[in-house]
């Protein structure tokens, strides 16, 4: 056995009169005689040495807590306990045998198909996982500084840049006879996530409006 309960008020209600060397003593006496699942020998001191106690302080134990018989010295809880786990072992066998031959008629089994799997309304397609991930490519003109400034910019904003937000920058940048690298700039600049020609126009109106107005007066 590679396990046995272990009742800890019934074992320190029974040994509580024991030394610590025969506490210790007992207790591996109780792992062998699990571990062998078969009584102590009788032959003490080939006991103490497997147990690497004093060979007075074995046969003390036994004669408190074990029988002696002609084949060794037995343990009554032990024995309950060993009983107990060969009838788990001899039910699982004899399961496990009915199990092989209800499906013991059947022959050989054939080639398995592969598995099938159903979508359901919480699963996406399997092939929108396999589209390649499309990286932006940096705009010709626009430096690494300003490039990388800018979709961290972008992310900030919770609005990271797409392929279709980059190209509706660079048409508006074209509209309004800007490079890239400035319509990127001006849109750090002011705060926004994306840039407009009208926007830079109308602005270059309002300051042309402010300059004739501080010339007239």
């Amino acid at each position: 056995m590679h396990y046995y309960p272990f009742h800890v008020g019934d074992y320190r209600s029974s040994t509580a009169h024991l030394t610590n060397e025969e506490d210790l003593c007992y207790r591996r006496l109780i792992d062998l005689y699990y571990d062998t699942e078969a009584p102590i020998s009788l032959d003490v001191d080939w006991v103490a040495r497997r147990l690497r106690v004093e060979p007075y302080t074995v046969k003390s134990v036994l004669q408190d807590f074990f029988i002696e018989q002609e084949d060794g010295w037995f343990h009554e809880r032990c024995d309950e306990e060993i009983t107990k786990y060969r009838r788990m072992q001899d039910g699982g066998r004899k399961g496990a045998a009915k199990r092989w031959a209800k499906g013991g008629d059947k022959g050989a089994i054939g080639r398995l198909s592969p598995p099938q799997c159903t979508p359901n309304s919480n699963q996406e397609p399997i092939t929108k996982n396999q589209e390649p991930k499309k990286t932006l490519v940096r705009p010709e003109g626009v430096s690494d500084s300003v490039w990388f400034d800018y979709l961290a910019h972008r992310k900030a904003k919770k609005s990271p840049l797409t392929q279709t937000a980059l190209n509706a920058v660079v048409r508006e940048a074209e509209a309004a006879g800007w490079s890239i690298e400035q319509a990127l700039t001006e849109s750090m600049t002011r705060g926004w996530t994306g840039f407009k020609a009208s926007w830079v126009k109308n602005q270059a109106q309002t300051n042309d409006q402010s300059s004739m107005f501080a010339g007239g007066i």
